[in-house]
């Protein structure tokens, strides 16, 4: 072999060579999931604009990104259908940070309501209550949750995942989405529709003071339909993720007295199970020593705070996460930390046999 066929040979070989370790880079840095060094590229899910997610969802990844100090590490929010979609690209391993509304994520890990299978969901932080209830008119309109049969009402977006703590809510009540006609609506649509009289009630809710609510006051004199105390006493024992929410009366105009509200899954910042210890110890860290940049953004950054973000609401924390709340002090010294489904409440078996 000549010494010109010899380099005409090493020439395309090397040129493959460099090919391959500029893909096998490049691979490496689009995973995100390398070692130690490597920048980390994370996707945020949250939810169609116009509701909360998104612009937390926005509020959080800013921050994160601004004040990373010495992690590298770039995090996009990316707009989602919401807690659903979320849910399940957090499991395909699309995403790996993400809000969710707690409810929706305690079926989720256990596998059931409709989910085909447990999935591997750990908390991150628990953030924002979504304190809701059902409004009527004061005049016609129904009094009590039992009232509901046999009426019209709203009872949230087609797809958001309403029915995951309106199903357990309901049937606490004696009632079921077959004793009344269901309608999907946008909560803002709602209070149209109940003023039109095309619906009789609405289920409504988000952040107190929440602006659908109180913009039906404004409009009309809107009745606030009570939890039955027993009803409500029941929920709070069988499913972690409802809490009381005591609603002032200086909330809404409609309001005489301060109304017993529930709050009925709060929002939640979730990962994968197996996600990187440090780096969810980094993440959880950087949020919560910001918290004041995350409430210049968003108001949701009032919720960063000792008693909210460990709040328990049935999905167990991620084990990075759990580290840094106990180095601060504030991780609850009787909080459980085995698997979602040893924590099943008191009553759960019945309640999933009623679901089936």
């Amino acid at each position: 072999m000549t010494p010109t066929t010899s380099r005409s040979i090493r020439r395309p070989i090397l040129a493959l060579a460099r090919s391959i370790a500029v893909l096998v880079t490049a691979s490496a840095l689009l995973t995100g999931c390398g070692g130690e060094g490597e920048r980390k590229f994370l996707d945020m899910g949250t939810a169609p604009a116009g509701g909360a997610f998104y612009p937390v969802g926005n509020a959080l990844a800013e921050v994160l990104n601004v004040e990373k100090g010495d992690n590298d590490w770039i995090v996009t929010a990316q707009q989602t259908k919401g807690s659903q979609e979320n849910i399940r690209r957090i499991d395909a391993g699309d995403l790996q940070l993400a809000l969710a509304n707690s409810a929706i994520t305690y079926f989720a890990v256990r596998g059931e309501e409709g989910w085909d299978k447990e999935y591997p969901i750990r908390t991150v932080m628990t953030l924002a209550p979504n304190v809701a209830m059902f409004i009527s008119k004061q005049d016609g309109g129904p009094q009590t949750i039992t009232e509901l049969k046999g009426k019209r009402v709203v009872v949230g977006p087609s797809g958001a995942g309403f029915e995951f703590f309106l199903k357990p809510l309901l049937e606490a009540h004696g009632v079921t989405y077959d004793d009344f006609t269901p309608s999907n609506n946008t909560q803002s649509a709602a209070v149209d529709e109940l003023g039109d009289g095309a619906v009789d009630a609405a289920f409504l809710g988000g952040a107190v003071p929440t602006a659908s609510i109180t913009q039906a006051c404004s409009t009309h004199d809107i009745h606030f339909i009570p939890f039955d105390a027993a009803a409500k006493a029941a929920l709070l024992e069988n499913y972690p993720f409802f809490h009381p929410a005591t609603i002032k009366a200086e909330a809404y105009s409609d309001l005489e007295e301060d109304f017993e509200g529930l709050n009925v899954g709060s929002m939640h910042l979730i990962t994968h199970a197996d996600t990187d210890e440090d780096t969810i110890y980094q993440i959880t860290k950087t949020i919560y020593k910001n918290a004041e940049a995350v409430q210049k953004k968003h108001a949701v950054g009032k919720a960063i705070n000792p008693k909210v973000v460990v709040t328990d609401t049935g999905t167990e924390f991620h084990p990075g996460a759990i580290r840094f709340y106990k180095e601060i002090g504030i991780w609850p010294k009787d909080a459980a930390e085995d698997s979602p489904a040893d924590k099943a409440p008191a009553g759960k078996d019945d309640a999933k046999k009623s679901a089936e």
